[in-house]
């Protein structure tokens, strides 16, 4: 008998030890390993019946990304979560891997969690899904140099990726496994709520906790009514409760933030911004930097917590709220592509701050910043968090895209849009854009050269297309995801991100001494064309002495010039009757092709 107790006894030791979390156990300045985080997971998944651990998609770390899945009905397939009505919060971490506190809280939070489930304290009317860490690459490349501004942990990882991508400008363009991997994870997910753990670089301030909230503006509708209204005062007012005083994520950089800072604009390059086309609200907790690590890691376990209670208490209305934003979307006919900062509104709340100061530096012997944490002050500032619309288009009633733009269909493809093929060759009156102007960077941001201030002008053809060319139903429940890539001039756009750049390049041309007598010939037939040349020379001195700027003009109003060049491939179907019929009758079963 006594042996038996004596190995009941070490079982149990075994089992609480087995518990604690890597973060604990080295005492609170250390986060995981990539390795100690997973294995962490599967131990709990040993010892609880209320948590899954699943893998989904690769990674270019070559390791796959991994989805926790906590519920109490221990039931884990998402699809039976939203028949249930359940209301579920996805919970992302690492993305940055110099930045772990979430990595840490959440660990700390699958136990709690889970204990809760097995005392019959955690609501059945909600599930978890955590992404344990995203930036697998980056926590791998650990090291104690990293972000040197930061007070802890001990070692961390770096925040590019494998490819040294950030991947929290990745989550449109899609150049990472990971974001593959991600927009798999989500729309199987689809949460209420999505949280994405971070930590904060910029100004000095006595707060641990800073919220960045997805712009209200840019999401709008009835999501954005319940946001500003009810769910981010209820958050804010319980953290205080806690002892966890929250601002609005700080904007400001080395600077006095006395003066009141710009919200920062998350368009769907980031996480926040993404999860926002699919009627999701989605936040970014971003503890600062200089505070120490285990305050910065309870106050995300605390941030997180508050979320789950609120949603354990307001599930139905968070269930409501997402399926009437999903259904208003559905019948939207006109949706705003970008946005512009108000300068003269903004929202007043009460900051305390430290005095921002210079000194003479140690090292240049010259005046600099700094903040005196001795010398604190409270004030009203104001936030500037008004972004009205300044670009607004009408959706089309279809998206037509010739299959030869493969990358963009897998990428769309990999979001969870449906398509279908025409079954034969056809013709249909359809509207195109030309790209009339557009500014190209001149450094590379994140492997691309990316297209801004694009202007173009619509026009309606009847164009050819071919058996295969893929056809999008706009009325599906990707139908933002849709405008916000498919229209060149959005700020998140694929064109955006040089997805159609091998249009902006002319592929066919002519010799100056071949073609000068056929554009002779072709202006004395048409004396309208004429007409314009002349005009133009007078109004432009540098092009009337430019024989070859003026040959060139004869060519781009002939049909020689090929039609292919600034013309953007992705087709809008706008007109009903015959067009529509004519389209439909086309389309092959969704998402099979005729051999």
């Amino acid at each position: 008998m006594k042996f038996y107790w004596v190995v009941l006894l070490s079982l149990l030791f075994q089992c609480a030890e087995a518990q604690i979390t890597p973060y604990e156990k080295n005492g609170q300045n250390y986060t995981a390993t990539y390795d100690e985080c997973i294995n962490y997971y599967k131990l709990l998944a040993k010892q609880y019946k209320g948590i899954q651990v699943q893998e989904r998609g690769m990674t270019d770390a070559g390791l796959p990304l991994h989805i926790i899945k906590i519920n109490a009905d221990n039931q884990f397939d998402c699809k039976v979560w939203q028949q249930q009505n359940k209301c579920i919060l996805l919970i992302n971490n690492g993305i940055h891997p110099g930045e772990p506190d979430g990595i840490d809280a959440s660990m700390l939070l699958a136990r709690r969690l889970l204990q809760d489930i097995k005392s019959n304290k955690f609501s059945k009317d909600i599930c978890i899904a955590i992404i344990p860490v995203y930036n697998i690459g980056g926590m791998l490349n650990r090291s104690p140099y990293y972000r040197v501004d930061q007070d802890g942990p001990e070692e961390f990882g770096s925040r590019g990726n494998g490819q040294n991508l950030d991947l929290n400008r990745d989550f449109i363009k899609c150049d990472s496994k990971e974001a593959v991997a991600f927009a798999k994870i989500f729309h199987e997910v689809q949460p209420h709520i999505f949280l994405d753990n971070h930590v904060s670089d910029g100004a000095d301030y006595p707060y641990t906790m800073t919220l960045a909230t997805t712009q209200r503006d840019k999401l709008g509708g009835v999501l954005s009514d319940y946001l500003t209204r009810q769910l981010e005062p209820a958050i804010y007012n319980e953290m205080k409760n806690k002892n966890w005083p929250m601002i609005p994520y700080v904007n400001v950089w080395g600077k006095d933030a006395r003066k009141g800072w710009t919200q920062f604009f998350d368009g769907p390059r980031y996480s926040s911004g993404y999860a926002t086309l699919f009627n999701t609200l989605a936040f970014v907790p971003e503890t600062h930097m200089l505070k120490p690590y285990p305050s910065r890691v309870n106050a995300t376990l605390a941030l997180m917590e508050t979320f789950i209670n609120y949603a354990s208490q307001h599930h139905k209305e968070l269930v409501d709220l997402k399926k009437a934003s999903q259904q208003n979307m559905l019948k939207q006919k006109d949706f705003p592509i970008a946005w512009a900062n108000k300068k003269d509104s903004f929202t007043a709340f009460s900051y305390k701050g430290f005095a921002y100061k210079t000194k003479q530096s140690e090292v240049s012997n010259l005046p600099v910043a700094y903040y005196d944490r001795l010398d604190t002050y409270t004030e009203t500032i104001p936030f500037y968090n008004y972004y009205p619309a300044n670009t607004i288009v009408q959706a089309p009633q279809a998206y037509i895209i010739p299959q030869g733009w493969h990358k963009v269909i897998q990428l769309l493809q990999a979001n969870d849009i449906q398509m279908s093929y025409l079954k034969r060759d056809t013709e249909m009156v359809v509207q195109y854009y030309h790209i009339d102007n557009y500014k190209s960077s001149n450094t590379p941001y994140e492997a691309h050269h990316a297209n801004s201030q694009v202007a173009v002008t619509p026009h309606d053809a009847k164009i050819k297309f071919r058996k295969g060319d893929v056809f999008i139903n706009i009325q599906q429940l990707g139908k933002r995801f849709l405008v916000e890539t498919l229209e060149p001039h959005a700020m998140d756009s694929y064109f955006s991100w040089n997805y159609f750049d091998a249009i902006l390049i002319q592929k066919e041309g002519f010799t100056d001494y071949a073609y000068e007598q056929k554009a002779a010939e072709y202006l004395q037939s048409h004396p309208s064309l004429k007409d314009s040349l002349i005009a133009k020379r007078l109004s432009d001195t540098t092009f009337a002495k430019d024989a070859d700027a003026q040959l060139d003009f004869v060519y781009k109003h002939s049909p020689y010039y090929e039609p292919q060049h600034n013309r953007y491939p992705v087709y809008r179907l706008v007109n009903s009757g015959s067009t529509k019929t004519e389209g439909k009758k086309n389309i092959m079963d969704l998402n099979k092709r005729d051999e």
